[in-house]
Protein backbone atom coordinates (compact mmCIF):
# COMPACT_ATOMS: atom_id res chain seq x y z
CA UNK A 1 0.00 0.00 0.00
CA UNK A 2 1.30 3.46 -0.96
CA UNK A 3 2.33 5.84 1.77
CA UNK A 4 -0.44 8.03 3.15
CA UNK A 5 0.18 11.55 1.83
CA UNK A 6 -0.96 14.23 4.27
CA UNK A 7 -0.75 17.97 3.67
CA UNK A 8 -0.91 20.69 6.33
CA UNK A 9 -1.58 24.32 5.52
CA UNK A 10 1.53 26.33 6.42
CA UNK A 11 0.92 29.46 4.35
CA UNK A 12 2.30 31.98 6.81
CA UNK A 13 4.65 34.94 6.71
CA UNK A 14 7.06 34.61 9.60
CA UNK A 15 5.99 36.67 12.60
CA UNK A 16 2.63 37.77 11.19
CA UNK A 17 0.25 35.15 12.62
CA UNK A 18 1.22 34.79 16.27
CA UNK A 19 0.03 31.66 18.04
CA UNK A 20 -1.43 30.06 14.91
CA UNK A 21 1.99 29.93 13.27
CA UNK A 22 3.49 28.58 16.49
CA UNK A 23 0.85 25.85 16.65
CA UNK A 24 1.82 24.74 13.13
CA UNK A 25 5.50 24.64 14.09
CA UNK A 26 4.65 22.45 17.07
CA UNK A 27 2.48 20.11 15.00
CA UNK A 28 5.13 19.88 12.26
CA UNK A 29 7.79 19.06 14.82
CA UNK A 30 5.62 16.38 16.43
CA UNK A 31 4.44 14.71 13.22
CA UNK A 32 7.84 14.64 11.57
CA UNK A 33 9.38 12.85 14.54
CA UNK A 34 6.95 9.93 14.44
CA UNK A 35 8.89 6.92 13.16
CA UNK A 36 6.36 4.12 13.57
CA UNK A 37 4.12 4.84 10.57
CA UNK A 38 4.21 5.00 6.78
CA UNK A 39 2.84 8.53 6.45
CA UNK A 40 4.46 11.26 4.41
CA UNK A 41 3.81 14.84 5.52
CA UNK A 42 3.73 17.82 3.19
CA UNK A 43 3.46 21.45 4.29
CA UNK A 44 1.78 23.78 1.83
CA UNK A 45 3.73 27.04 1.88
CA UNK A 46 4.04 30.21 -0.13
CA UNK A 47 6.84 29.83 -2.68
CA UNK A 48 8.41 33.08 -1.44
CA UNK A 49 7.82 32.60 2.33
CA UNK A 50 8.80 29.17 3.59
CA UNK A 51 12.26 29.37 5.18
CA UNK A 52 10.80 29.74 8.69
CA UNK A 53 9.39 26.20 8.63
CA UNK A 54 12.34 24.26 7.21
CA UNK A 55 14.18 23.73 10.53
CA UNK A 56 11.16 21.82 11.90
CA UNK A 57 10.76 19.32 9.06
CA UNK A 58 13.09 16.40 9.79
CA UNK A 59 12.34 12.85 8.72
CA UNK A 60 9.07 12.45 6.83
CA UNK A 61 8.27 16.14 6.34
CA UNK A 62 8.77 18.22 3.25
CA UNK A 63 7.62 21.52 1.80
CA UNK A 64 4.98 21.72 -0.90
CA UNK A 65 5.35 25.12 -2.52
CA UNK A 66 2.21 26.74 -3.88
CA UNK A 67 1.64 30.19 -5.28
CA UNK A 68 3.70 33.17 -4.15
CA UNK A 69 2.26 35.55 -1.60
CA UNK A 70 1.36 38.75 -3.40
CA UNK A 71 2.44 41.79 -1.47
CA UNK A 72 0.04 44.73 -1.66
CA UNK A 73 1.81 47.50 -3.49
CA UNK A 74 -0.02 50.11 -1.46
CA UNK A 75 0.29 48.41 1.94
CA UNK A 76 1.68 51.54 3.59
CA UNK A 77 -1.18 53.60 2.20
CA UNK A 78 -3.66 51.04 3.51
CA UNK A 79 -2.08 51.25 6.96
CA UNK A 80 -2.43 55.03 6.81
CA UNK A 81 -6.13 54.74 5.98
CA UNK A 82 -6.68 52.32 8.85
CA UNK A 83 -5.00 54.70 11.29
CA UNK A 84 -7.09 57.62 10.07
CA UNK A 85 -10.56 56.07 10.12
CA UNK A 86 -12.33 52.71 10.60
CA UNK A 87 -14.70 53.81 7.81
CA UNK A 88 -11.75 54.05 5.42
CA UNK A 89 -10.62 50.61 6.57
CA UNK A 90 -14.03 49.23 5.68
CA UNK A 91 -13.87 50.93 2.29
CA UNK A 92 -10.43 49.42 1.70
CA UNK A 93 -11.76 45.93 2.40
CA UNK A 94 -14.68 46.45 0.05
CA UNK A 95 -12.43 47.69 -2.76
CA UNK A 96 -9.98 44.87 -2.14
CA UNK A 97 -12.62 42.16 -2.36
CA UNK A 98 -14.30 43.71 -5.38
CA UNK A 99 -10.97 44.02 -7.18
CA UNK A 100 -9.67 40.56 -6.34
CA UNK A 101 -12.73 38.33 -6.15
CA UNK A 102 -15.81 40.37 -7.12
CA UNK A 103 -17.41 38.96 -3.96
CA UNK A 104 -16.57 37.75 -0.49
CA UNK A 105 -13.60 35.42 -0.98
CA UNK A 106 -14.18 31.69 -0.74
CA UNK A 107 -11.35 30.49 -2.90
CA UNK A 108 -10.88 27.18 -4.69
CA UNK A 109 -7.72 25.10 -4.64
CA UNK A 110 -5.15 26.19 -7.20
CA UNK A 111 -4.44 22.52 -7.92
CA UNK A 112 -1.18 22.25 -5.98
CA UNK A 113 -2.37 19.61 -3.50
CA UNK A 114 -4.30 17.67 -6.15
CA UNK A 115 -1.23 17.46 -8.40
CA UNK A 116 0.76 16.19 -5.41
CA UNK A 117 -1.76 13.35 -4.92
CA UNK A 118 -2.53 14.41 -1.36
CA UNK A 119 -4.86 11.99 0.48
CA UNK A 120 -5.82 14.19 3.47
CA UNK A 121 -5.70 17.99 3.80
CA UNK A 122 -5.37 19.61 7.23
CA UNK A 123 -6.34 23.28 7.24
CA UNK A 124 -4.44 24.55 10.26
CA UNK A 125 -5.57 28.15 9.79
CA UNK A 126 -8.91 29.88 9.53
CA UNK A 127 -8.53 30.79 5.86
CA UNK A 128 -8.84 27.63 3.78
CA UNK A 129 -9.93 26.78 0.25
CA UNK A 130 -12.41 24.51 -1.47
CA UNK A 131 -11.22 21.05 -2.46
CA UNK A 132 -12.62 17.55 -2.92
CA UNK A 133 -9.79 16.07 -0.86
CA UNK A 134 -10.99 14.96 2.62
CA UNK A 135 -10.05 17.66 5.13
CA UNK A 136 -9.77 18.71 8.77
CA UNK A 137 -10.52 22.37 9.45
CA UNK A 138 -9.47 24.41 12.51
CA UNK A 139 -11.43 27.67 12.98
CA UNK A 140 -9.78 28.18 16.43
CA UNK A 141 -12.55 30.40 17.80
CA UNK A 142 -15.68 32.35 16.88
CA UNK A 143 -14.65 35.63 18.46
CA UNK A 144 -16.49 37.69 15.84
CA UNK A 145 -19.82 36.36 17.16
CA UNK A 146 -19.00 37.19 20.79
CA UNK A 147 -17.24 40.52 20.23
CA UNK A 148 -18.58 41.96 16.96
CA UNK A 149 -17.40 45.41 18.04
CA UNK A 150 -13.83 44.32 17.33
CA UNK A 151 -14.64 43.69 13.65
CA UNK A 152 -16.05 45.74 10.82
CA UNK A 153 -19.34 44.42 9.38
CA UNK A 154 -17.56 43.16 6.29
CA UNK A 155 -14.86 41.40 8.33
CA UNK A 156 -17.55 39.61 10.35
CA UNK A 157 -19.42 38.63 7.20
CA UNK A 158 -16.19 37.42 5.65
CA UNK A 159 -15.53 35.18 8.67
CA UNK A 160 -19.07 33.85 8.67
CA UNK A 161 -18.96 32.93 4.99
CA UNK A 162 -15.55 31.26 5.26
CA UNK A 163 -16.03 29.50 8.61
CA UNK A 164 -19.42 28.06 7.75
CA UNK A 165 -18.28 26.98 4.27
CA UNK A 166 -15.15 25.23 5.47
CA UNK A 167 -16.84 23.66 8.50
CA UNK A 168 -19.38 22.19 6.10
CA UNK A 169 -16.68 20.97 3.72
CA UNK A 170 -14.52 19.37 6.42
CA UNK A 171 -14.71 15.73 7.43
CA UNK A 172 -13.75 16.86 10.95
CA UNK A 173 -13.62 20.28 12.61
CA UNK A 174 -10.83 20.44 15.19
CA UNK A 175 -11.03 22.45 18.43
CA UNK A 176 -8.30 22.85 21.02
CA UNK A 177 -10.67 22.78 24.01
CA UNK A 178 -14.09 21.43 24.85
CA UNK A 179 -15.22 25.04 25.38
CA UNK A 180 -14.57 25.80 21.70
CA UNK A 181 -16.20 22.54 20.65
CA UNK A 182 -19.40 23.41 22.46
CA UNK A 183 -19.35 26.91 20.98
CA UNK A 184 -18.97 25.51 17.45
CA UNK A 185 -21.83 23.10 18.01
CA UNK A 186 -24.05 25.84 19.42
CA UNK A 187 -23.27 28.58 16.90
CA UNK A 188 -23.05 26.49 13.71
CA UNK A 189 -25.31 23.54 14.60
CA UNK A 190 -22.50 21.08 13.85
CA UNK A 191 -23.01 17.41 14.73
CA UNK A 192 -21.09 16.71 17.97
CA UNK A 193 -19.30 13.74 16.41
CA UNK A 194 -17.89 16.02 13.69
CA UNK A 195 -16.09 18.31 16.17
CA UNK A 196 -12.96 16.75 17.66
CA UNK A 197 -10.94 18.12 20.59
CA UNK A 198 -7.15 18.00 20.22
CA UNK A 199 -5.26 19.96 22.92
CA UNK A 200 -1.90 21.46 21.97
CA UNK A 201 1.41 21.24 23.75
CA UNK A 202 3.62 24.31 24.26
CA UNK A 203 5.65 24.88 21.12
CA UNK A 204 8.67 25.93 23.16
CA UNK A 205 9.61 22.25 23.44
CA UNK A 206 10.46 22.37 19.72
CA UNK A 207 13.10 25.05 20.34
CA UNK A 208 16.50 24.87 22.07
CA UNK A 209 16.46 25.63 25.79
CA UNK A 210 18.11 29.03 26.47
CA UNK A 211 21.47 29.08 28.18
CA UNK A 212 22.51 31.60 30.85
CA UNK A 213 24.40 33.43 28.10
CA UNK A 214 21.22 33.62 26.00
CA UNK A 215 19.39 35.08 28.99
CA UNK A 216 22.07 37.71 29.51
CA UNK A 217 22.09 38.69 25.82
CA UNK A 218 18.32 39.05 25.80
CA UNK A 219 18.36 41.21 28.92
CA UNK A 220 21.04 43.43 27.41
CA UNK A 221 19.48 43.61 23.94
CA UNK A 222 16.16 44.93 25.26
CA UNK A 223 17.58 46.82 28.27
CA UNK A 224 15.21 44.93 30.54
CA UNK A 225 14.56 46.04 34.13
CA UNK A 226 15.70 43.79 36.95
CA UNK A 227 12.11 42.69 37.60
CA UNK A 228 9.06 42.92 35.36
CA UNK A 229 5.80 41.23 34.39
CA UNK A 230 5.51 39.84 30.87
CA UNK A 231 2.63 39.80 28.39
CA UNK A 232 3.20 38.10 24.98
CA UNK A 233 0.38 39.01 22.58
CA UNK A 234 -0.30 40.80 19.34
CA UNK A 235 -1.95 44.14 19.93
CA UNK A 236 -5.47 43.10 18.96
CA UNK A 237 -8.28 44.86 20.90
CA UNK A 238 -9.43 41.62 22.53
CA UNK A 239 -5.98 41.07 24.01
CA UNK A 240 -7.01 43.82 26.43
CA UNK A 241 -3.72 45.71 26.83
CA UNK A 242 -5.66 48.83 27.82
CA UNK A 243 -7.13 47.22 30.93
CA UNK A 244 -3.67 45.98 31.90
CA UNK A 245 -2.30 49.50 31.59
CA UNK A 246 -5.08 50.78 33.86
CA UNK A 247 -4.15 48.08 36.39
CA UNK A 248 -0.54 49.28 36.40
CA UNK A 249 -1.72 52.83 37.00
CA UNK A 250 -3.87 51.62 39.92
CA UNK A 251 -0.89 49.86 41.47
CA UNK A 252 1.15 53.03 41.17
CA UNK A 253 -1.49 55.51 42.32
CA UNK A 254 -3.26 53.52 45.04
CA UNK A 255 -0.47 51.27 46.34
CA UNK A 256 2.68 53.19 45.46
CA UNK A 257 3.93 50.11 43.58
CA UNK A 258 5.80 50.54 40.29
CA UNK A 259 5.52 47.31 38.27
CA UNK A 260 7.38 47.40 34.92
CA UNK A 261 5.61 45.68 32.00
CA UNK A 262 7.34 44.09 29.01
CA UNK A 263 5.12 43.03 26.12
CA UNK A 264 6.08 41.19 22.95
CA UNK A 265 4.09 40.46 19.80
CA UNK A 266 3.35 42.07 16.47
CA UNK A 267 2.16 45.67 16.75
CA UNK A 268 -0.88 45.84 14.49
CA UNK A 269 -3.50 48.44 13.62
CA UNK A 270 -4.73 48.84 17.22
CA UNK A 271 -1.30 49.68 18.63
CA UNK A 272 -1.72 53.48 18.27
CA UNK A 273 -4.64 53.26 20.71
CA UNK A 274 -2.40 51.43 23.18
CA UNK A 275 0.31 54.07 22.77
CA UNK A 276 -2.30 56.73 23.49
CA UNK A 277 -3.30 54.88 26.66
CA UNK A 278 0.32 54.68 27.80
CA UNK A 279 0.71 58.43 27.40
CA UNK A 280 -2.59 59.31 29.08
CA UNK A 281 -1.77 57.11 32.08
CA UNK A 282 1.80 58.45 32.21
CA UNK A 283 3.33 54.97 31.95
CA UNK A 284 5.93 55.75 29.30
CA UNK A 285 8.88 54.98 31.60
CA UNK A 286 7.26 51.83 32.94
CA UNK A 287 6.15 49.95 29.81
CA UNK A 288 8.14 48.36 26.96
CA UNK A 289 6.64 46.96 23.74
CA UNK A 290 9.22 44.86 21.93
CA UNK A 291 7.25 43.88 18.81
CA UNK A 292 7.99 40.40 17.36
CA UNK A 293 10.80 38.50 19.09
CA UNK A 294 12.57 35.26 18.17
CA UNK A 295 11.54 31.95 19.79
CA UNK A 296 14.75 31.93 21.81
CA UNK A 297 14.18 35.48 23.03
CA UNK A 298 10.58 34.60 23.91
CA UNK A 299 11.77 31.76 26.14
CA UNK A 300 14.24 34.08 27.82
CA UNK A 301 11.55 36.68 28.47
CA UNK A 302 9.34 34.13 30.21
CA UNK A 303 12.22 33.00 32.41
CA UNK A 304 13.49 36.50 33.20
CA UNK A 305 10.06 37.84 34.21
CA UNK A 306 8.65 37.72 37.71
CA UNK A 307 5.25 36.63 36.37
CA UNK A 308 3.26 36.35 33.14
CA UNK A 309 -0.05 38.22 33.03
CA UNK A 310 -2.67 37.29 30.43
CA UNK A 311 -5.69 39.66 30.45
CA UNK A 312 -7.26 38.53 27.15
CA UNK A 313 -11.03 38.86 26.80
CA UNK A 314 -11.38 35.85 24.50
CA UNK A 315 -9.25 32.76 23.81
CA UNK A 316 -9.87 29.46 22.13
CA UNK A 317 -6.74 28.04 23.73
CA UNK A 318 -4.31 30.46 25.40
CA UNK A 319 -0.89 29.26 24.25
CA UNK A 320 1.09 31.65 26.52
CA UNK A 321 -0.33 29.90 29.59
CA UNK A 322 1.20 26.53 28.76
CA UNK A 323 4.38 28.22 27.56
CA UNK A 324 4.70 30.01 30.90
CA UNK A 325 4.02 26.77 32.80
CA UNK A 326 6.78 25.08 30.82
CA UNK A 327 9.17 27.98 31.46
CA UNK A 328 8.42 27.74 35.21
CA UNK A 329 6.90 31.21 35.34
CA UNK A 330 4.05 32.18 37.68
CA UNK A 331 0.81 33.09 35.88
CA UNK A 332 -2.25 35.25 36.40
CA UNK A 333 -4.94 35.31 33.71
CA UNK A 334 -8.52 36.08 32.74
CA UNK A 335 -11.38 33.93 33.99
CA UNK A 336 -13.18 33.77 30.61
CA UNK A 337 -13.81 31.27 27.79
CA UNK A 338 -11.34 28.35 27.79
CA UNK A 339 -8.77 29.89 30.13
CA UNK A 340 -10.06 28.61 33.52
CA UNK A 341 -10.06 25.02 32.22
CA UNK A 342 -6.56 25.40 30.83
CA UNK A 343 -5.19 27.13 33.93
CA UNK A 344 -6.68 24.81 36.52
CA UNK A 345 -5.17 25.60 39.92
CA UNK A 346 -1.89 26.80 38.38
CA UNK A 347 -2.83 30.47 37.91
CA UNK A 348 -4.55 33.33 39.71
CA UNK A 349 -7.74 34.36 37.88
CA UNK A 350 -9.36 37.77 37.43
CA UNK A 351 -12.23 39.43 35.58
CA UNK A 352 -10.61 41.02 32.49
CA UNK A 353 -13.14 43.86 32.58
CA UNK A 354 -12.07 44.89 36.08
CA UNK A 355 -8.65 46.61 36.15
CA UNK A 356 -8.80 46.63 39.95
CA UNK A 357 -8.98 42.82 39.99
CA UNK A 358 -6.09 42.62 37.53
CA UNK A 359 -4.09 44.94 39.75
CA UNK A 360 -4.87 42.86 42.86
CA UNK A 361 -3.57 39.60 41.34
CA UNK A 362 -0.44 41.30 39.99
CA UNK A 363 0.16 42.77 43.44
CA UNK A 364 -0.10 39.32 45.06
CA UNK A 365 2.37 37.77 42.65
CA UNK A 366 4.74 40.71 42.77
CA UNK A 367 5.19 40.68 46.55
CA UNK A 368 4.68 36.99 47.45
CA UNK A 369 7.57 34.75 46.37
CA UNK A 370 6.05 31.74 48.14
CA UNK A 371 2.85 32.07 46.11
CA UNK A 372 4.86 32.39 42.91
CA UNK A 373 6.73 29.19 43.65
CA UNK A 374 3.50 27.34 44.48
CA UNK A 375 2.04 28.36 41.12
CA UNK A 376 5.23 27.35 39.33
CA UNK A 377 5.04 23.84 40.82
CA UNK A 378 1.36 23.52 39.89
CA UNK A 379 2.12 24.80 36.40
CA UNK A 380 4.77 22.12 35.90
CA UNK A 381 2.22 19.44 36.77
CA UNK A 382 -0.39 21.07 34.55
CA UNK A 383 1.77 21.26 31.44
CA UNK A 384 3.06 17.71 31.89
CA UNK A 385 -0.29 16.55 30.49
CA UNK A 386 0.62 17.81 27.03
CA UNK A 387 3.27 16.83 24.52
CA UNK A 388 3.90 17.55 20.85
CA UNK A 389 4.16 13.81 20.19
CA UNK A 390 0.78 13.04 21.78
CA UNK A 391 -0.92 15.80 19.78
CA UNK A 392 0.68 14.46 16.61
CA UNK A 393 -0.46 10.91 17.33
CA UNK A 394 -4.06 12.04 17.86
CA UNK A 395 -4.13 13.86 14.53
CA UNK A 396 -2.42 10.93 12.80
CA UNK A 397 -5.18 8.60 14.00
CA UNK A 398 -7.78 10.90 12.44
CA UNK A 399 -5.78 11.16 9.20
CA UNK A 400 -5.72 7.37 8.95
CA UNK A 401 -9.42 7.09 9.68
CA UNK A 402 -10.30 9.68 7.03
CA UNK A 403 -8.20 7.87 4.42
CA UNK A 404 -9.68 4.46 5.34
CA UNK A 405 -6.29 3.13 6.36
CA UNK A 406 -5.86 0.34 8.94
CA UNK A 407 -5.94 1.60 12.54
CA UNK A 408 -3.63 0.37 15.26
CA UNK A 409 -4.92 -0.35 18.75
CA UNK A 410 -3.31 2.95 19.80
CA UNK A 411 -5.18 4.78 17.04
CA UNK A 412 -8.49 3.33 18.18
CA UNK A 413 -7.86 4.36 21.78
CA UNK A 414 -6.87 7.87 20.73
CA UNK A 415 -10.03 8.27 18.67
CA UNK A 416 -12.19 7.58 21.71
CA UNK A 417 -9.91 9.23 24.29
CA UNK A 418 -11.70 11.79 26.45
CA UNK A 419 -10.17 15.25 25.87
CA UNK A 420 -8.06 16.77 28.62
CA UNK A 421 -9.89 20.09 28.26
Amino acid sequence: MAKLRICLDARFIDGQSGGVQQAVIGLASGLCQLTDGDEQYFFLSYSNYHEWLQPYLPGSGQLLLGEAYQELKKAKYKQFLVAVSPMLQELWYRLKYFREAKALPVVHSDGTIEKANIDVMHFTRQSAFLTNIPSIYEPYDLQHLHFPQFFTPLQSLDREVQYRTFCQQAHFVAAMTNWVKQDLIKQYALPPEKVIVVPRAPVLTAYPTPTPDDMLKTRQKFSLPDNFIFYPAQTWPHKNHLALLKALAILRDQFGLIVPLVSSGKQNDFFPQIEKGIQQLQLTQQVQFLNFVSPLELQCLYRLSRAMVFPSKFEGWGLPLVEAFLAETAVTCSNVTSLPQLAGDAALLFNPDQPLEIAATIHRLWVDSTLRQQLVERGKKNVARFSLEHTARIFRAYYRQMANRPLTDEDKSLLIELPLL
